[in-house]
C-alpha cells in the first residue's frame, strides 16, 4: 500500500478487490465498487443512472457530475432487478478517472494520518471468494435498500461486501469526519474522530450475512 497514494494499475487488480476512483479534481468525492474479474465491477449507484439490459448504452456513475461514455460492452450496466446494484465494465466504472484500491487491515496510525477518508480501514477483510459471493448475490437479488449519498452509498456497499457489518447511527459520524473546520482548526481531534468512526473499532455495528441483509435493512429503516 502506498502511504500517500493507493493508485494501482489495471494489471495489478485481483478479483475481489475493493476499488475506487475520484470523481472531482479536488478529490472531494470518490465512487467505490468491487472488482470481480474479467474487467467487470459490481457497484452501487442511483437507480435512474442505469438501464437494465444488454444493449450499447451510456453508462454513468453515482457522481453528481456524472461522466458519460458510450459503451459497446453488451454486459455493461446490466442488472437483474430494479436495484441500484449494477455490474459494469471497468472503463465505465472509472468514468475517465484513475484507479485506486481501498486498503483493509491498516495500522491505526496510517488511518489517522490519511488526509482523505474513504481510502482505508483498520478492519480486516474477508477472503476474496466471500467478497465476490456477496457482490454477486446483491447484484442478482438486490436488498441493499435505496441509494442515499449520506446514509447508504457506494462506499457503504463496498465496505459491507468486504466485511458484512451493517452500520448503525452512521449519518452523524459521517458528518463529523467530513467536518472541514475540525480538519483545519483541530487536526489532532480530526484524526482521533476519524479513528473513532472507523468501522473496525466501533461498537455500534452488527454482523449481518448477505442472505439476511434485505430483511435487516427493512427492519432498521
Amino acid at each position: 500500500m502506498g502511504f500517500l497514494s493507493q493508485r494501482v494499475e489495471r494489471c495489478d487488480l485481483k478479483a475481489g478487490d475493493h476499488i475506487y476512483s475520484w470523481r472531482t479534481p479536488v478529490f472531494a468525492y470518490s465512487h467505490h465498487g468491487i472488482y470481480i474479474g474479467d474487467d467487470k465491477v459490481v457497484h452501487f449507484t442511483q437507480e435512474q443512472n442505469f438501464s437494465p439490459g444488454g444493449s450499447p448504452s451510456f453508462c454513468v456513475s453515482s457522481s453528481a457530475q456524472a461522466y458519460a461514455v458510450l459503451c459497446l460492452d453488451s454486459d455493461c450496466a446490466s442488472r437483474e432487478h430494479e436495484s441500484g446494484v449494477v455490474m459494469s465494465c471497468l472503463n465505465c466504472f472509472l468514468g475517465g478517472g484513475s484507479l485506486y484500491r481501498f486498503e483493509y487491515g491498516v495500522r491505526p496510525v496510517v488511518l489517522m494520518t490519511k488526509v482523505r477518508s474513504g481510502t482505508c480501514t483498520v478492519a480486516k477483510s474477508d477472503p476474496p471468494e466471500d467478497v465476490i459471493h456477496r457482490a454477486k448475490y446483491l447484484l442478482q437479488n438486490g436488498g441493499f435498500w435505496k441509494y442515499d449519498v449520506l446514509l447508504n452509498n457506494c462506499e457503504d456497499f463496498a465496505c459491507y461486501v468486504f466485511i458484512p457489518m451493517a452500520v448503525m447511527s452512521y449519518l452523524p459520524l459521517k458528518m463529523l469526519v467530513s467536518n472541514l473546520v475540525a480538519l483545519v482548526a483541530m487536526p489532532v481531534q480530526y484524526s482521533f474522530n476519524r479513528y473513532a468512526c472507523d468501522i473496525g473499532v466501533r461498537d455500534d455495528v452488527i454482523k449481518v450475512e448477505v442472505e439476511n441483509i434485505a430483511s435487516f435493512l427493512a427492519f432498521v429503516h
